[in-house]
């Protein structure tokens, strides 16, 4: 085996840093992702060469058909792993939770370094943690509610103008700052940290991060214009059969997702006999992860089966109110601004968009907003907690609050917080898991419309369940079991992550929400 520390020439990469490992590395990556050499898929996709990408794989295509030949020596040789995310913290569990959360964010604060696939940023910023090693978006506008009740306000500032930069830089917000992620965003939570930045610093900020919002607009609407009866949806576009607009999640990559190559591999060979393609399946998986709802049965054909997933079909709740939002932010951005024209624009885009919402995902059957299939022209049917995002924007009516309150009172509320659907699919996203993000638009939607006893009971469960785990092992955990709280919260890919950013933020905000 050769030394990758030995003297030779220097070889120059000549390929650009931002290709994902997967491009840069190509049959190396595929091997040592198949074999597996690493049982998370994450950890390779986040290593980071000792040589440039060039060499390493020219040296990988004539040493593997050596005699004696072993993968996992060539890869210790010629990278360096990724750091697990050991702070050599160990928590004083006799503390207050709340107590316990304002010491921790030292503990996730990082600075990125440009390896390999990470995406440089020029600001500090709270990592969720565990194996979660970067910048995530929509985490971190729950993280962020934390950081302000903490007055940890020049963090906020910091992660904000991160996201600007990444938006400036690559003309959106990637899923995280990796290169693996660019083909992909999250759901569309700037503008609320820009509200949120705003409140703290005055509406000056609106104006500021108005080019970044508009920008990210842009990304979420590219190709609205060239829809037509004969193409009714382009990337995360989709015309509806009244001529209105709606938007869907949406990856332009139909590879496997570096981050979790082996599973979605495996995956399409059991997608087979369901008639789908492996290309479609990984562009349906992308856009699950997209969501941040990765994995649940609201984008399953089957709910059982992972390999029914058929993301790019549905009009989801949350991403269009997300983007309602949106349109209302620019257009104040814009009356405050020097340039007000564009104000009135973005009312009625937002209007447009409102009405649309109420035509199609508000299923008066159910009495629930629900997804849309566009392939079916009706709604899915799986109910869930999508549907307090109408409620958390102001966008339902009194009768419609009222009728989303009943079934979360009924169907949703269990011992330790709200689930994220009723139906238990083993899904990380699903039955019996609960998650700090929707608890708190749940808490704040029914608020908003008055339901104050069903919203302290919400914030109230959860929060004594996240002082129970604390108390029992001196963690906070990226998700529960909200059903059973003697157990922990289970499925998806990977196990239960403990940190953990969103689950901080959101503690925090609630115990200071009224």
């Amino acid at each position: 085996m050769a030394d990758a520390t030995q003297k030779s020439p220097q070889i120059y990469s000549i390929v650009p840093a931002i290709l994902p490992p997967d491009q840069l590395f190509g049959p190396l990556f595929h091997d040592v992702q198949m074999k597996p050499v690493f049982a998370d898929s994450i950890t390779f996709a986040d290593c980071y060469p000792k040589r440039a990408p060039e060499e390493i794989l020219s040296r990988y295509e004539i040493e593997k058909h050596r005699d004696g030949f072993e993968l996992e020596e060539f890869v210790y040789t010629y990278f360096h792993l990724p750091k697990n995310l050991e702070t050599g913290h160990v928590s004083d569990q006799s503390l207050p939770t709340a107590a316990h959360l304002n010491q921790m964010w030292p503990v996730f604060k990082r600075q990125s370094e440009p390896l390999c696939s990470m995406l440089p940023l020029p600001r500090p910023y709270i990592v969720p943690g565990g194996r979660f090693r970067g910048l995530y978006y929509w985490d971190s506008y729950f993280t962020m509610l934390g950081l302000r009740v903490s007055g940890e306000n020049e963090l906020i500032r910091d992660m904000v103008e991160n996201f600007a930069h990444l938006i400036d830089t690559y003309g959106h917000i990637p899923n995280a700052n990796r290169s693996y992620y660019l083909t992909r965003s999250q759901p569309p939570f700037f503008a609320l940290m820009v509200r949120l930045l705003s409140e703290i610093d005055g509406p000056d900020v609106l104006v500021r991060y108005l080019p970044h919002m508009q920008k990210e607009y842009n990304y979420w609407m590219d190709g609205y214009f060239r829809l037509n009866d004969h193409e009714g949806a382009f990337r995360r576009v989709v015309v509806l059969p009244d001529g209105g607009i709606l938007n869907r999640y949406w990856d332009d990559s139909s590879a496997p997702r570096p981050e979790s190559y082996r599973e979605d591999v495996e995956l399409a060979h059991e997608a087979a006999p369901y008639g789908v393609s492996p290309g479609a399946l990984y562009r349906h998986i992308r856009a699950a992860c997209e969501s941040g709802w990765d994995f649940s049965c609201r984008w399953f054909g089957d709910p059982e089966h992972l390999a029914t997933i058929h993301t790019t079909d549905i009009i989801p709740v949350d991403l269009n109110c997300l983007l309602y939002d949106l349109e209302i932010t620019l257009s104040d951005a814009y009356l405050q601004s020097s340039f007000r024209e564009p104000f009135e624009h973005f009312r009625q885009k937002a209007e447009a968009r409102r009405k649309a919402i109420m035509t199609y995902l508000w299923d008066e059957q159910r009495h629930f907003f629900m997804d849309y299939n566009i392939v079916s022209h009706k709604s899915t049917p799986v109910l869930s907690l999508a549907a307090v995002f109408p409620l958390f924007f102001g966008l339902a009516s009194d009768e419609q609050a009222a009728h989303v309150h009943k079934h979360i009172a009924k169907s949703f509320l269990k011992e330790g917080g709200v689930v994220s659907t009723v139906l238990e699919s083993g899904q990380q996203w699903d039955f019996p898991n609960g998650w700090a993000p929707l608890q708190w638009i749940t808490h704040q939607g029914l608020m908003k419309y008055g339901f104050t006893d069903t919203a302290t009971e919400i914030k109230n469960r959860w929060m004594a369940l996240n002082d129970k785990v604390f108390r029992d092992t001196g963690k906070m955990m990226e998700k529960y079991n909200v059903v059973d709280t003697s157990l922990p919260a289970g499925g998806g890919e990977y196990p239960n992550q403990d940190g953990f950013g969103w689950t901080n933020g959101i503690y925090l905000a609630l115990q200071a929400a009224d």
